[in-house]
Order: structure tokens, then sequence, then C-alpha cells
């Protein structure tokens, strides 16, 4: 895996999560790497006692990295899980190229595009394309999240999916700037998948667990509409959506086709048909 980020990005970040965020080992063997990565995010390394003085915690303990708001009746712990729950029941019984996101990029019959996550979260979508034989890549631009999938992918790596992770590779860097960058190096991908983080309703049954951890550290993506021009300088053959189902259209764009579900909706902007 690579890891690359513009340090005027990664400083900003850093500084809006500073206030909000603390690193914690759980456990002792967990010290030396909690204190490698509280001076590599620029975030104070603090014991139990002083834990409640952060509206987050990033713990470490054997069981890996996770993040972990505080207060009365916080929400349980969000981490990247490859391997178990819900993930691991997709895996199996999610519809492998029938469901709607196998649909929306292209997947059918041997056609297994290689795809380019711009904006990987946790990397759950990317694990079923992966699932499903695609090979990925995957950028993340928040130190923390980007910190949380790559924990992931490191712990699946060593467990009997590690032949999907494989296919799975992961760069921290502002999507934008990195596509730009990479179209100016004539690099391609067959397709573009674009998930950018929407202002829900507090209040809506949209906003997951995880959601309401990560909005605090990363806001809304406010750059999103650039995010279509960029992912379409760089696609192939197509550039895919995903979206709340009565979102607007990305940059007020509106697409050529539509997968409609029950919350979430892809707009799919094709360029060029795929082939084997």
């Amino acid at each position: 895996m690579s890891d690359s980020c513009s340090n005027s990005q990664a400083g900003l970040a850093n500084k809006a999560e500073n206030s909000l965020v603390a690193v914690i080992a759980l456990d002792a063997q967990s010290i030396e790497r909690a204190n490698i990565l509280a001076t590599e995010l620029v975030l104070p390394l603090v014991d139990s006692s002083h834990a409640s003085d952060y509206d987050l915690l990033l713990q470490l303990s054997s069981d890996g990295l996770k993040l972990q708001p505080t207060g009365k009746k916080a929400p349980g712990a969000t981490y990247a899980d490859f391997v178990s729950g819900a993930v691991a029941h997709r895996r199996q019984f999610g519809g492998g190229k029938g469901q709607m996101i196998a649909k929306a990029v292209g997947i059918k019959g041997g056609i297994k595009p290689q795809i380019l996550d711009a904006t990987a979260g946790l990397g759950k979508d990317a694990f079923v394309l992966a699932t499903l034989g695609c090979e990925m890549t995957l950028l993340e631009r928040s130190p923390i999240i980007h910190q949380l999938l790559k924990d992931g992918i490191e712990r699946a790596s060593e467990t009997d999916v590690s032949d999907i992770i494989q296919r799975m590779t992961l760069h921290h860097a502002n999507s934008i700037e990195w596509m730009v960058e990479q179209t100016g190096q004539n690099e391609r991908f067959q397709v573009v998948y674009l998930d950018p983080m929407f202002p829900h309703n507090e209040k809506s049954a949209l906003v997951k667990k995880e959601m309401r951890c990560f909005r605090p550290i990363v806001g809304d993506d406010l750059d999103a509409d650039e995010l279509l021009d960029a992912a379409l300088s760089i696609a192939e053959n197509r550039v895919v959506v995903k979206r709340p189902r009565k979102a607007p259209f990305l940059a007020n764009r509106k697409p050529s086709l539509q997968f409609e579900g029950k919350s979430s909706r892809y707009d799919i902007y094709p360029l060029k048909k795929l082939e084997n």
C-alpha cells in the first residue's frame, strides 16, 4: 500500500481534529504503537484519567484501531471490519453481481472493471466490489479515517479474506488533487466511484453511527461538486456517484442512467462501453 497526502491538507485536517480527538492505548502491548500514531497524526496521547476531556478517542488495542465517542449515551466504537458482522453476511448472502452497486459499476459476465474509489471512508463498498473480482484503488483524505481503514485492511490481510484484500490498494490523498495529477500523467481508471459526505438532517435514519463519528472530524464534502469533474477527467468508461435517494445531483449534473433503492441511488455518467 502507498500513502501520499499534500502537506497543506494534512495540516488543515489535523488542526481541525486536534481539539476533538486524542489517542489512547487500551493495553500495555499497544502503548508504543499509540505513541507513534499520536506523533504521526499530531494528536495528544492520553490515559484513562483524561479520556473524557475529548469528544473522540482513537483507541488502540490488540483488537486493532477504533474511533470511540465519549460522553453519555455515546454510540459504540467505529472501525473498519472486513471479516465479521454485516460485512461477512453481505459477502456470503448479499446477492453477488445482482447487487445495485455491481450493476452500477458495470460488473456483468466476465466484465470486472478496474475501479478508483475516490471517497473510500471505511472501505465497505470497495470491499464489496473487490469481493466481486474488481481491482480497487482507494483514496481517503482524512488522516484519522485513513488510519482506521489502513488498520482494517492490515488485519484482514491475515485472515481468510486476504485474497480479496489483495485487490485493494489504499492511498492517503486529497482525491481531487490526486485525480488531477494522475490525469496529467495519462493515468486512467475504467470506473471512478464517488460517495461524498452529504449534509443529512441529523434526525434522519440515514445518519448511521459511523457518520455521527465522522462528521465532527471531516464535516461535509463541500468540494463534492469538483469531485465529479476530476472523476470524469480520469475515468475511461464511467463515473458512478452514490447519493441519498432524494439528494440533488452532484454538480447539478443529471446522469444518463440511475439505479434507485429505498434509501440511496446510483447516478451513472457513462463515457464508453465497458468490454472484456
